[in-house]
């Protein structure tokens, strides 16, 4: 699909990818700067940089690509369904499940169960092997993700999460005791230097900010709440180890040797808040914590006890 946008003496001077968001209100800015990275915005047949501004009389073309056909086979996997409407679906992702297909998981994701239980009802917006996906948890976290059933619902979601509107609570037990009982941490994320598995902190990686709140002090051991303002890989992860209290079972970030052997770490993603896409009403959902974390806990609070 081609459209062109001719830019008056009043437009001029702004950045392209917001005065696109604003005269295409299909696309989010976020998806306006992705066409751009892919050269699907020009000027005179030439692309435009993702910061260039806008000229009294540029012509504008933007070329979105048609969704791809989804090509991934339905899976009959079972699916704990906390919401489904004809908008979107919020489900609660068991540990050990892959959200979409990659190399290596080619099967048994959460887009193959979706796809066999939402049939063609899924937003194609992020192409053939993450239909409906608008934001994502580790493959060993547990807990909510909120999956878009067409694109309106999807490019809402979208925005919600990238504009902060959208909450995302999780809870984890961390080692050791965090000097403070509430707390921000604000360190930039990107991709380890040598470690290609791997996220860290570094100067000039992209902006990353968790916010945490103490439930349970144990002996040598935290029960945590965090909130997520930005959503990076691993987020919680790295900013957990960052600050020297890293999550239990956590494969990447923890100790080498890890006594719980919980094959992942202890993290889980307990309620989403969000508004409906449609309606505008606002909605808060929660999934309790699973059977492998409330072990841990139980034999924190039997052995240690609270402190």
């Amino acid at each position: 699909m081609r459209r062109i946008i001719q830019v008056t003496a009043a437009d001029s001077g702004q950045r392209i990818d917001k005065l696109l968001s604003q005269q295409l209100p299909e696309l989010t800015r976020s998806a306006i700067q992705h066409l751009m990275q892919d050269g699907c915005v020009t000027i005179g047949e030439q692309p435009v940089k993702k910061n260039a501004k806008a000229a009294a009389g540029d012509v504008i073309a933007v070329e979105v690509p048609e969704p791809k056909e989804v090509s991934i086979e339905p899976e009959n996997i079972p699916l704990d369904i906390v919401y489904e409407d004809e908008d979107i679906i919020v489900v609660n992702k068991p540990k050990g499940m892959v959200v979409h297909p990659a190399p290596g998981n080619w099967s048994g994701t959460l887009v193959n169960a979706l796809m066999y239980h939402c049939g063609d009802s899924l937003s194609g917006i992020n192409g053939e092997i993450r239909p409906g996906i608008v934001h994502r948890i580790d493959k060993d976290t547990s807990g909510l993700l909120v999956v878009a059933k067409n694109d309106r619902a999807h490019q809402s979601l979208a925005e919600q999460i990238q504009v902060h509107s959208a909450g995302r609570r999780y809870f984890a037990v961390v080692y050791g005791c965090p000097r403070e009982e509430t707390g921000t941490i604000q360190a930039p994320i990107a991709r380890h230097p040598v470690d290609r598995k791997k996220m860290a902190v570094l100067a000039g990686g992209r902006e990353a900010i968790t916010h945490y709140q103490v439930l349970e002090h144990y002996q040598g051991y935290t029960l945590m709440k965090f909130r997520l303002e930005t959503g990076r890989t691993h987020q919680i992860r790295v900013h957990m180890a960052h600050i020297g209290h890293p999550i239990i079972g956590d494969p990447l970030y923890g100790p080498a040797k890890d006594k719980w052997k919980l094959q992942g770490q202890c993290l889980h993603a307990g309620e989403l808040e969000l508004t409906h896409p449609v309606t505008g009403e606002r909605m808060l959902f929660e999934a309790p914590l699973p059977e492998y974390f409330e072990k841990v806990l139980q034999k924190l609070r039997n052995q240690y006890g609270q402190v």
